[in-house]
């Protein structure tokens, strides 16, 4: 565990020293001129169990994503803070110098005083799992950032500042940024970490509904074999296993991580739903475990441990996109939302046989998820740099 305490960066970033506050703005990184091209040598993506440099948030702010509910949030990320940090470093982004004050007086309420740091970044939404890059390993084991574009799940309109939010990550942490493009037309890649899921080696969970269907289309024209090229080339992707549809109520259209997670090279947990009288997520339930016994359940190359959902949960008349799948494995301890649901003890155990190296932490999440994410969403792995020999899917 590092010894890091609560530093304060702003601006240009040079070394920040342990302890130290430091008194400078987050700039923009330059753009490398090579940084479209597809790397020579391959990039691994490495599973969400390998080992974390740091796991990065962004502290709330946004009061229209929590309408009318902002005022609990920040204690729920102190929370979740404060279960990380034994673990691993904390980096947090604050829009602004408020922000980072608020954000530093929840921590303290919580007993968070070290390895964390706070970043003045601007930033419109707290989604980093989406608007963050996707840190990869290159050939030799060092890390660098996939900087996918953003453009706020081709839905929303404010997004400006969180689209810079990766050439922030890259200033701060010193990483080389590649931006993924297309091989059809050279642009740039729209994609969340949401909507994409990795064992590890080499083989990737993704929903036909977030990234072919014709509603909240991220990169017209691009079709399947296209957007397993760019997994291949730019993550080293050898199998994708497509799944239909999210669960109900996700904004995103379609996000993996609200359904269907590895939890080891071969075995994934899916979010199933096994009562018909929720039709809808039954029917997708269905469909999903359909396709991943196609895909090798049936036949023993898969392992598919079922989650529960809770019971519907709603808000002014609103399905919410409430789900187990949206865990966060960090390296010591995994985050499990739950939702004052009989359901949680049953989720909560089964990630716990999942994970018997790990302590498995339950975070309320009833007013988290009135934002339209919970744990996953909110959270985005640095993952260590890989010694020579090393799999990218060794377990901390």
């Amino acid at each position: 565990m590092s010894d890091l305490h609560d530093d304060v960066t702003r601006g240009e970033l040079g070394p920040v020293e342990d302890g130290l506050t430091s008194a400078r703005r987050i700039e923009p990184a330059p753009a490398d001129a090579d940084a479209h091209r597809p790397p020579n040598a391959p990039f691994t993506w490495p599973a969400e169990w390998a080992p974390h440099e740091a796991t990065w948030i962004a502290w709330p702010h946004h009061e229209p994503d929590w309408p009318g509910k902002l005022a609990p949030i920040p204690w729920v990320y102190a929370e979740i803070v404060r279960a990380l940090h034994r673990h691993e470093r904390v980096e947090i982004l604050c829009h602004s110098e408020e922000v980072a004050a608020a954000a530093r007086q929840h921590l303290e309420s919580h007993g968070v005083r070290d390895n964390h740091r706070l970043h003045v970044v601007p930033n419109d939404r707290v989604w980093l799992r989406d608007s963050a890059p996707t840190a990869v390993h290159d050939a030799e084991g060092r890390v660098v950032l996939a900087n996918w574009r953003f453009n706020a799940w081709a839905k929303y309109d404010n997004y400006a500042r969180d689209e810079r939010v990766g050439e922030a990550v890259a200033r701060i942490t010193g990483l080389p940024r590649v931006e993924p493009v297309r091989p059809d037309t050279g642009e740039r890649v729209v994609l969340e970490g949401g909507a994409i899921e990795t064992d590890g080696e080499g083989t990737m969970l993704v929903t036909e509904e977030c990234l072919l269907s014709d509603v909240q289309v991220r990169n017209p024209g691009l079709s399947r074999e296209g957007y397993e090229r760019v997994f291949h080339e730019w993550l080293g992707i050898r199998q994708t296993i497509w799944l239909g549809e999210g669960c109900v109520g996700d904004d995103t259209h379609g996000h993996i991580d609200d359904v269907a997670r590895f939890v080891a090279p071969g075995v994934i947990v899916l979010a199933y739903e096994a009562d018909p009288a929720d039709d809808e997520n039954h029917r997708r339930s269905v469909d999903n475990m359909e396709r991943l016994q196609l895909a090798g359940a049936d036949r023993g190359a898969l392992k598919v441990v079922k989650l529960p959902y809770p019971r519907a949960v709603e808000m002014n008349g609103e399905r919410l996109p409430a789900s187990y799948a949206n865990f966060y494995i960090a390296n010591g301890v995994v985050l499990v939302p739950t939702f004052n649901d009989r359901n949680d003890r049953v989720a909560l155990n089964t990630l716990a046989e999942l994970f018997p190296t790990r302590e498995v932490v339950g975070i309320h999440a009833v007013d988290l998820v009135w934002g339209l994410g919970t744990l996953h969403c909110l959270t985005q792995q640095q993952p260590a740099p890989r010694r020579a020999g090393e799999s990218s899917t060794r377990r901390w």
